[in-house]
């Protein structure tokens, strides 16, 4: 299979690691001066201590100033990372002025040495605006505390010349840089009108602080949509009343940005007890801010009005085609439909098929409310496009599911609901949640709608925890809600991957208990929400904003590469006319 735009966005968490603790970086500093030191020692030499003095002095400095430097704009540098930057522009100094000496003799040290300071200007530089401040005028300052502090050491160990020399080769390798910068910064500003390192920036700034600064990006590449949203209310006899709603839009794409904590805040948003399941919506409508969640709640309040309440729905059913299971229920006039493949891999379907399907069904029923369960992860693969094998089975199920539907009794309906919280975190993949249980009874016949607040399940985790309802009730299935507040940089982190499905099967099996305690007579009303004007990033745009990035890193080694070897042949050219 082709690897689609999640695939391609997964692929680029690889360029993305945490910076080793500072005291761990500062004492590698230090450690490799002193060994240069004791390498370098020889009686009367006119370098002793350069170890220390010419690369570990100037790497502490950099250290100290750069956080206080930085933040003077306003921005953010960890210590963390500014110290790595350090050691790892000191590791550079010491390989380029220092292995040649080996080979040719220190007559070469002073030059290779003022060499080496320019490039480490130029790549603190390069690092600084993509992870502090994209603006280079703000991070030059900062990117030249390192070099300066070695320039002034340089003027006690070398000859009068080496000073302009080291300054005239800062500014050569500065503006090689920032050309560099410049290229980077094209293909996203052609694509897109937007500063890719002020991208960067902010996703850093998400990462480390919880920002939410990248929502006026995604607003920027962003587009209107207008998408339904059916929900079933329930009004109980006794015991509180119960909302099940299907968003046509994606939960995404990570942690609290965007959509990311789409179902929670609906949740939060309603008097009942509220189910918000995964619809059909790929990446493509992620949410681009938070925000734009209101709207979906005032539209799904409006469509209350006038809402008609049956007491009757029919007896669950399940329908097959191909690889896809669909769990269909009549609730009056409407039908509710949870679909899945697993255990083959159940992911996101395109919105195209999930209103396809739902057209179709309204030419016999009121409201249809089509659920993508997504309850088996594989992998990060793309999502269910039209036309495709997978989607022609979803189609050819749901027809199925209408027709079978279409003739079943309807009988009084008795429901009950649960909401157990669970002791496991978003790094282990659960949203806060946690699980919550419908329970419906008709004609003695019992159906369990269990949801947990997560990404995905892990491959026969659905299974699992299927037969640990079953062993209660008649007809059951396990969804989740697709929430991205547990992937904050990785789209990998499905129930079941991190916490053993043996720990937490004992919160699905009480949830459902309690749902059964709770069951009571119920009416249902099911209203379509007309969500207008929802903001999202736009058809396509995670795919070309993925294809972009992707591009931008195929060519950046190689360019990067070409752009040293000139500006090291301007550095060769500036010694050779000072001389």
């Amino acid at each position: 299979m082709e690897s689609g735009p999640d695939v391609r966005v997964e692929r680029l968490t690889r360029y993305i690691f945490s910076a080793p603790s500072w005291p761990r970086s500062l004492a590698i500093i230090v450690v490799l001066g002193l060994v240069i030191d004791i390498a370098t020692y020889r009686p009367g030499t006119e370098f002793f201590l350069v170890g220390t003095l010419g690369f570990s002095v100037p790497a502490l400095i950099a250290f100290l100033l750069t956080v206080p430097l930085v933040g003077v704009f306003g921005r953010h540098i960890t210590w963390n990372r500014s110290a790595l930057l350090a050691l790892a522009c000191t590791v550079l100094t010491v390989i380029l002025s220092l292995s040649p000496v080996l080979l040719f003799g220190r007559g070469l040290f002073p030059t290779l040495y003022a060499i080496a300071l320019g490039l480490t200007f130029g790549l603190r530089l390069l690092v600084l605006v993509a992870v502090a401040d994209y603006r280079i005028s703000r991070m030059a300052l900062p990117a030249f505390t390192q070099s300066a502090a070695a320039i002034a050491v340089g003027a006690w160990f070398f000859t009068p010349g080496f000073v302009p020399y080291a300054l005239l080769l800062q500014a050569v390798f500065g503006l090689v840089f920032v050309f560099l910068i410049w290229l980077i910064e094209r293909p996203l500003k052609r694509a897109f009108q937007i500063s890719g390192l002020n991208f960067l920036n902010t996703f850093i700034a998400h990462l480390t602080d919880g920002s939410k600064n990248m929502e006026d990006f995604f607003r920027e590449i962003g587009e209107e949509v207008y998408v339904p949203q059916v929900s079933l209310f329930f009004s109980r006899e006794s015991g509180k009343d119960v909302l099940f709603t299907v968003p046509n839009v994606h939960p995404g794409p990570m942690g609290d940005v965007g959509g990311g904590n789409l179902p929670r805040i609906l949740h939060d948003a309603f008097p009942e007890e509220t189910l918000v399941a995964h619809g059909c919506a790929t990446h493509d409508f992620n949410l681009v801010s938070e925000s734009e969640i209101e709207k979906i709640a005032r539209a799904v309040e409006a469509s209350r009005e006038g809402l008609a309440f049956s007491a009757v729905a029919s007896r669950p059913v399940r329908v097959e085609s191909g690889s896809v299971s669909i769990l269909c229920q009549r609730f009056g006039d409407a039908l509710l439909m949870v679909s899945t493949r697993s255990p083959e891999r159940t992911e996101d379907l395109d919105y195209s098929i999930g209103m396809a399907i739902m057209a179709e069904g309204r030419g016999s029923l009121s409201e249809v409310a089509f659920v993508d369960a997504h309850n088996c992860m594989t992998s990060v693969g793309s999502p269910v496009l039209p036309a495709t094998r997978i989607a022609t089975e979803y189609i050819a199920a749901a027809r199925e599911g209408f027709q079978v539907a279409r003739d079943l009794p309807l009988e009084p309906l008795a429901i009950g609901v649960s909401h157990v919280r669970v002791p496991f975190t978003r790094e282990q993949g659960f949203g806060s949640l946690g699980v919550q249980a419908l329970v419906t009874e008709v004609e003695g016949k019992r159906a369990a709608y269990v949801l947990i607040d997560g990404n995905n399940v892990a491959q026969g985790v659905r299974e699992q925890l299927r037969a640990v309802a079953l062993a209660h009730v008649d007809e059951a299935e396990i969804m989740t809600t697709d929430t991205h507040t547990v992937n904050t940089i990785s789209g990998k982190n499905p129930i079941g991957y991190a916490v053993p499905a043996e720990e937490f099967v004992p919160y699905i099996e009480q949830a459902v208990h309690e749902a059964l305690a709770d069951l009571s007579g119920a009416r249902v009303g099911a209203a379509t929400a007309s969500c207008e004007g929802i903001t999202v990033f736009g058809s396509q745009r995670v795919s070309q904003l993925a294809s972009t990035v992707n591009a931008m890193l195929a060519f950046i080694a190689p360019l990067s590469f070409m752009i040293l070897v000139l500006a090291f042949l301007l550095s060769v050219f500036a010694y050779i006319m000072l001389q």
